[in-house]
């Protein structure tokens, strides 16, 4: 394997790493009970997914 010839500066390992952060995930408001959800999945608070009830929503209320 090659090994470097010259050691690369700080500054040059740093703008590698730069973009090596986390992102939030993208939310929606879900349009029946209005609570903030993943796009494309059912809503865990009100169980509806395209305007159709899917699951039973859990009773913890």
């Amino acid at each position: 394997m090659p090994s470097p010839k010259r050691k690369h500066s700080k500054s040059r390992r740093d703008k590698r790493r730069a973009n090596w952060k986390l992102t939030i995930p993208g939310l929606v408001e879900c349009p029946q009970c209005h609570a903030m959800i993943v796009p494309h999945h059912v809503c865990s608070e009100c169980g509806f997914y395209k305007g159709k009830s899917v699951i039973q929503a859990s009773a913890e209320a």
